[in-house]
């Protein structure tokens, strides 16, 4: 089961994370990516499909410039 796979795994803040709270952690799986808010680790996850992840971080801006 997912949820039980995810709730066991080991969660890694962003690389963009600065010192302040406002941060995202991820966990790679071996179908799916998780992504939860560091500030609230038992809250909600969100789930993408690793191939749907994959695609995401190919199309990110990797310097500092915004998305828009």
């Amino acid at each position: 089961m997912i949820n039980s796979d995810l709730a066991r795994a080991t969660w890694h803040k962003s690389t963009r994370s600065g010192s302040d709270s406002d941060c995202v952690e991820v966990t790679e799986g071996v179908r799916v990516v998780g992504v939860r808010d560091s500030k609230d680790p038992s809250g909600p996850i969100l789930v993408f499909a690793r191939t749907s992840w994959t695609a995401f971080i190919a199309d990110t801006p990797h310097q500092n410039t915004p998305l828009s």
